[in-house]
């Protein structure tokens, strides 16, 4: 897939996320456009596209059941718990915006692809979080100055985006289990920094159920927790480390 045809792609993919209602049009809508061909054919740029842009719009559609084995295959989450992405199936809901269910246990699955998935859905969340506190900070006038003057506001946005790209960087790096790993508690990290930070910018209003920011706040919660957090995935990534005693190259400079 070359750079004309993979922007192409995004503009569809983004026009139908924003035009379409989250869940089962927006599930049938990914499959008429092809979703399950495109990840076959290009795994790593369908992820990087498709679970960014569910980030950014802020959507939710049934893709990473595709991407961790097909089915509805119970999932890892944090703190012990077991959850599957199904709508339909008994237990807890995790989110009421989300077809995320508990179930009692599950049995191990590989997990490297839906982690990367996971790290693009939270790196386009918290591009998501960053463009309000950015618009927000450029539009409001507090003691007769711009928002967006004040150096304690720069600092936070600037803050925000240099944890943002770094998680990007270790995505696009990440090629193995460990890489996935690192890469999916980089994005977590990232995403829950743009979350901090993109409240303090955004002040009271940011708190509130008409402004849209709640919505991704939640949205990185629950998507941290899901296949490991990123606290969780640290301290992982370093016990295998001191019990294999050398860390492995993971990005050849």
């Amino acid at each position: 897939m070359d750079a004309a045809e993979l922007e192409l792609l995004t503009e569809t993919l983004r026009r139908t996320m924003t035009t379409t209602t989250s869940g089962t049009a927006l599930d049938a809508a990914l499959r008429d456009l092809g979703w399950r061909e495109l990840l076959a054919e290009h795994p790593e740029p369908a992820l990087r596209t498709v679970f960014r842009l569910l980030g950014e719009t802020g959507t939710h559609a049934c893709v990473l059941n595709d991407v961790t084995g097909g089915g509805t295959r119970p999932l890892p989450y944090a703190g012990g718990a077991w959850v599957v992405w199904d709508a339909t199936a008994p237990g807890t809901t995790v989110d009421p915006e989300l077809p995320l269910r508990t179930v009692p246990s599950g049995a191990p699955l590989p997990l490297a692809a839906g982690r990367r998935a996971l790290g693009w859905w939270l790196l386009g969340t918290g591009h998501a979080m960053l463009a309000l506190a950015r618009g927000h900070a450029l539009d409001r006038v507090q003691f007769g100055r711009p928002l967006a003057s004040f150096q304690a506001v720069r600092h936070r946005l600037a803050e925000t985006l240099v944890a943002l790209e770094g998680a990007e960087a270790t995505l696009l790096a990440a090629t193995d289990p460990l890489g996935s790993l690192l890469a999916k508690a980089a994005a977590g990290e990232a995403a829950l920094t743009a979350a901090r930070h993109c409240q303090q910018v955004l002040g009271g209003i940011g708190f509130t159920a008409e402004h849209p920011l709640h919505r991704h706040v939640r949205r990185t919660l629950v998507l941290d927790g899901l296949l490991g957090s990123a606290r969780e995935l640290t301290r992982e990534a370093g016990a295998r480390l001191r019990a294999e005693g050398s860390a492995p190259r993971l990005v050849h400079l």
